[in-house]
């Protein structure tokens, strides 16, 4: 007997859904990591009490990085620049925002090799649970699968071939997880 063709590509098509999902909140996680370089990114989740409501801070202002170690500021509304500065600080960015009134500066220093190395295995352990997260998702289609052939829905040479499948598939985006973070590792031990 063989397995209805739709419901196992149904849930293959899932499964690499989920691991894109996964792979993309990955290289998420890895913008917000500050590598001693200004990146916008960094910023994305800071909201602003702007008028009573809570307001993203890339939705009030111009962000811009005229230096490698500097990102600018630019608020539309002059008078929510004291909002945005409490902002910033409230934040976890560790960066004491300079503001002249009209623009906010944020100015990274430079990482010590102590702190490069701290960072490189908080990235390396970011990437292992990612990766738990994508042999989940393997063992919970791979469970469907043998659960179709015990059932009689599928054959067992169906079955070897659909187990080969998935792990072409999550080998595919563990290496490009590990892409991603190989590169971030180069970016935060740059000096």
């Amino acid at each position: 007997m063989t397995a209805d063709i739709e419901i196992v590509r149904e849930h293959l098509t899932k499964y690499e859904t989920k691991l894109t999902k996964i792979l993309e909140s990955f290289k998420t996680e890895m913008n917000k990591v500050r590598a001693g370089r200004a990146n916008p990114h960094l910023l994305d989740k800071i909201m602003v009490d702007y008028y009573g409501t809570p307001t993203p801070l890339n939705q009030m202002a111009n962000i811009s990085v005229p230096e490698a170690r500097m990102i600018m500021i630019s608020v539309w509304d002059v008078s929510a620049i004291k909002n945005v500065t409490k902002a910033i600080m409230a934040s976890d960015l560790g960066i004491t925002p300079v503001d002249d009134g009209k623009t906010i500066r944020l100015v990274f220093p430079q990482l010590t090799e102590e702190r490069r190395k701290e960072l490189v295995r908080s990235i390396k352990k970011t990437a292992e649970d990612f990766k738990v997260s994508m042999r989940n998702e393997r063992r919970d289609v791979l469970e469907v699968f043998k659960k179709l052939k015990k059932d009689g829905q599928m054959s067992e040479d169906e079955l070897t071939v659909q187990e080969k499948e998935v792990q072409k598939t999550i080998d595919k985006y563990i290496a490009d997880l590990e892409k991603a973070l190989n590169e971030k590792e180069k970016e935060i031990l740059e000096i």
